[in-house]
Parts: C-alpha cells; structure tokens; sequence
C-alpha cells in the first residue's frame, strides 16, 4: 500500500512539473507576452523586432520603475531584438545587414536608441558599451492618451520607416531608412 502511494505521489510530481514547463514554454501566457513589430522595405527587405510587452498596471513608468539616464532592455524577458535582411540608416547612423540587440537610455526631453552586436542575452544586464554598433538620439513627445502596454512599432515612410516606441504617456521616435 505505502509502495503505491509512493508511485502515485511520484506520478503526480512528474504530472505537475511537466504542467509547469509547458506553461514557462508558452510565452503567451506571461504578464509581458511576446510581440513583433515589422518594416516591409522595397525589394523584399525588411526589419523586424521580436520584444516582450510589458504592462504599466498603474505604475509609474518612465522616471519610477525605468529610471531616467539608465540602459533599459526595451521590453521584458528575454532581450529585444532588431533583425534588418539590409543595410541601414538609423537615425544617420549606418547599421548593416544582421541580427542585434535594442536597449534605450529614457530621459524626459531625449531618449538613446543603443544597438548592440551581442545578441542572445536576456534582457539585462545590458552587455556594455564596447558592444555597441551604435547609439542613435530619438525624438521624444506625449503620446494622445495613455499607452498600458508598452508597444514598439513601425509608421512607413519614402524609403523608410519611423521606429516608434511607446508607454505611459511617451512616445519615442527614430528614423530609419534602406541603403
């Protein structure tokens, strides 16, 4: 009888952690699901950038929990990634074809764009700064009305697109166009 409860007892314990792996696994359950902002460019080329979208929930954003004149990952959970199948112009600043990493220095009046050549991190701590391919000025302004989830997307434009990034009540902008 105590053998079976030991089995039964070792039978659920399997059960649960599986249970519990398959829900780490689906990142769509998490409180900062998985998102991806795309760029389609003339010719078939493109940029896109996978993040993870957290949620204010009544919280002080930029200034309270993302602190002014710090490196922040730009979203949550693993590290937000920029993917260009081009080269590029980043705020006037040339990034090659690749794969990188996007982090940002918020302040009230101008953010930093920093993209980095380490990829594969978790989204902190940030690497350095001997792995920046670049850092790029962006232009700041209030958004119309609140922003809950933190969004990163692209406007089309020319030859080009704008990367906006928003939440609370920030919108952060940069300019990018194809070589």
């Amino acid at each position: 009888m105590r053998k079976a409860f030991l089995v039964g007892n070792a039978v659920l314990l399997a059960v649960a952690a599986a249970v519990a792996v398959h829900a780490q696994q689906d990142k769509s359950k998490r409180p900062s699901p998985p998102a991806t902002a795309k760029c389609e460019l003339a010719g078939g080329k493109s940029i896109t950038v996978d993040y993870s979208s957290p949620r204010a929930k009544g919280r002080k954003v930029f200034g309270g929990i993302v602190p002014f004149g710090e490196v922040w990952r730009a979203g949550a959970n693993e590290a937000t990634t920029f993917v260009a199948n081009t080269d590029l112009m980043v705020g006037g600043k040339h990034v090659p074809a690749g794969s990188y990493t996007l982090f940002a220095i918020p302040n009230q009046d101008k953010w930093t764009l920093i993209i980095s050549k380490k990829t594969g991190e978790w989204g902190i701590p940030y690497p350095g700064a001997d792995g920046d391919l670049a850092r790029v000025d962006m232009k700041v302004s209030p958004t119309s009305a609140p922003v809950e989830n933190f969004t990163i997307a692209f406007d089309k434009s020319g030859k080009g697109c704008t990367l906006r990034m928003e939440w609370e009540n920030t919108r952060a902008s940069a300019d990018i166009s194809s070589m």
